[in-house]
């Protein structure tokens, strides 16, 4: 079978959630040593360095972005290179390049699984032209996709209950983030204050309720390290400025390196998660493994994801309440048990191989009923 994994930066992973999503894909795949034949499309102006086989997978570059408005040119010609290559299956992780799906369908016995990321178009960053464009879009992968992934039964209800579809859902996994540092001795170096502290990390934009968060804090004592592209927009220099003079609150520029990342969670007593949107986030999933109480903001995607387990706040006040009180250390366990039987890298990929699978069996046996037919 040759399959294709598209709409991501590429591997190696440096980036998002669907760029995990395809590096540990890859991983798996390798260590199952399957008799796919996989290809990750990536971009090429991300990568300085472009080998053509990363742990067994063939490595293809499109010289558009990825993201941006560049990331419909990205996803439509990476899909018309995947019909010329005679691929079987193909990953579709966004909805951006999704316009051109009928002349794939047109043109070729390629099976089309899309996973359709959050509900993008609902976002708040999106207005008019673009929000408009990013509705039509999840309408065509909806439309011309032969399989619809979810990645939270929240998004699923919705796809069901917009376009009555039944959509596959497939999480995130997390198991990747507790994996121990090189020199895992040195756990406590160059934190910020204390261990013991509160934990949030995410971009920081409005629809994180990045504001709720610090407002809830700056009334207390406990200390919050809060991890965030903060100089990215004018939203996080007018927060940072507003609570520059909270000594409590740690406000820290993006982590990129795994193993000091993994030194700031292992500290933490208990995790912070204020995203109202996108479905099952990677953050929190990863966090969830660190065995840590989670304390998120009360939404459809987040009660999901913690199978309602977790405390929730809708609110400053709200959260201000939890912050005073007793955060009980068994939650974190709680969320250890879910993220064990749910959010595992190796539980993701059987459900994802498994499904493309099951699509180039469809597509072959389609081919041979055609075939009889014309006989």
């Amino acid at each position: 079978m040759k399959a294709a994994i598209l709409g991501t930066v590429g591997v190696p992973g440096r980036y998002g959630g669907f760029e995990t999503l395809a590096e540990n894909l890859v991983r798996q795949h390798q260590a199952r040593g399957s008799g796919t034949d996989l290809a990750v499309y990536c971009s090429a102006p991300a990568y300085d360095v472009q080998p053509s086989n990363y742990l067994g997978a063939s490595l293809y570059y499109s010289r558009w972005k990825a993201n941006g408005l560049q990331s419909v040119l990205y996803d439509a010609t990476t899909l018309l290179q995947c019909v010329w290559r005679g691929c079987d299956v193909v990953l579709l992780l966004g909805v951006s390049g999704a316009s051109i799906l009928p002349v794939i369908r047109l043109v070729s016995r390629m099976r089309i699984v899309t996973n359709v990321d959050g509900i993008e178009w609902r976002r708040d960053k999106w207005k008019g032209f673009a929000r408009h464009f990013l509705r039509f879009s999840e309408w065509m992968a909806v439309r011309f996709s032969h399989e619809v992934v979810a990645d939270n039964q929240g998004i699923a209800d919705y796809l069901s209950d917009t376009y009555g579809i039944s959509p596959k859902v497939i999480a995130y996994g997390g198991d990747h983030a507790v994996n121990l540092p090189s020199d895992a001795g040195s756990a406590v170096r160059s934190l910020p204050c204390s261990p013991g502290y509160a934990l949030a990390l995410c971009r920081i934009e409005p629809e994180n309720n990045i504001d709720m968060i610090l407002q809830a804090f700056a009334s207390s004592q406990r200390n919050l390290v809060f991890v965030g592209n903060w100089d990215s927009s004018d939203y996080g220099r007018r927060l940072r400025s507003k609570y520059a003079a909270c000594a409590n609150l740690h406000l820290l520029d993006p982590i990129y390196d795994p193993d000091e990342l993994y030194r700031v969670r292992i500290a933490a007593s208990f995790y912070v998660h204020g995203h109202s949107a996108g479905g099952t986030n990677p953050s929190l999933v990863e966090m969830m493994h660190f065995g840590l109480p989670v304390v998120a903001f009360d939404c459809v995607y987040n009660r999901h994801t913690t199978e309602g387990r977790a405390d929730y706040f809708r609110s400053s006040l709200d959260l201000s309440a939890l912050v005073a009180g007793e955060i009980r250390a068994d939650a974190g366990a709680r969320m250890k048990e879910i993220a064990d039987r749910k959010y595992r890298w190796s539980i993701v990929a059987d459900q994802y191989f498994e499904m493309l699978s099951a699509q180039r069996q469809t597509s072959a046996t389609l081919l041979t009923v055609n075939q009889g037919k014309q006989q």
